[in-house]
């Protein structure tokens, strides 16, 4: 089995168990339950109970439709072969987090957390982390990685880009983890070192590009 089909199985199960979770704690969690936290952790947001249990499914189909048609279109579907593997995993780990959000919601509609941002930041972490070996493989295209006017226009520039903000992204993601440690600026670390790293990405292939081009 190679790892395309076993990335659909894999998210096709994670999908059956985010269903079942919802049906299974729908008469246990009030009518109006927490949908949206604020970058302090404090709930801001209300939704139906038929809404909030089965958001993440529906977005986790999404991704589903999204991860199918993708490779398919892209002008550069070869290159996406070329870095497939760690394209499903990076999928895999996304429906994953999606499912432990989900069940993040439901234990805070049941009140068996109080903090949930804080609970989000190693999931982050691992997910940042997972990206990061992602972006280090990925080969030219137009849907997956830094697509810049630079590194789309020249495949060094993309290489070299990649190979560069993969690595970023990996200390990003344990920047992001040591936020555990810091309790009420969690939204911080979760934000900021990816943000800068992005940043960052778009300004050094702007200065690979125009480095190739003088010479």
């Amino acid at each position: 089995m190679n790892s395309t089909k076993l990335s659909y199985y894999l998210i096709f199960l994670m999908l059956v168990i985010s269903l079942i979770s919802s049906f299974l704690v729908f008469d246990l969690v009030p009518n109006t339950i927490p949908s949206h936290w604020n970058a302090e952790g404090k709930v801001d947001g209300y939704s139906p109970k038929e809404l909030g249990l089965f958001l993440m499914p529906i977005i986790t189909i999404l991704v589903i439709i999204t991860i199918i048609i993708i490779p398919k279109i892209d002008p550069k579907k070869k290159n996406i072969k070329k870095f497939r593997f760690y394209f499903d995993v990076f999928v895999v780990t996304l429906t994953g987090f999606l499912l432990y959000l989900h069940f993040l919601t439901i234990f805070y509609a049941l009140e068996l957390i109080k903090n949930m941002i804080l609970m989000l930041l190693p999931a982050f972490a691992f997910l940042f982390f997972v990206i990061g070996i992602m972006v280090e493989k990925a080969k030219q295209n137009y849907t997956i990685g830094i697509r810049t006017p630079w590194t789309l226009a020249n495949e060094k520039v993309w290489e070299k880009t990649h190979e560069k903000t993969g690595k970023w992204i990996k200390i990003a993601s344990i920047i992001t983890l040591i936020g555990i440690f810091f309790q009420g600026l969690e939204i911080f670390f979760i934000l900021t070192p990816i943000i800068i790293v992005f940043i960052i990405s778009t300004i050094y292939s702007y200065y690979l590009f125009s480095k190739i081009k003088n010479k």
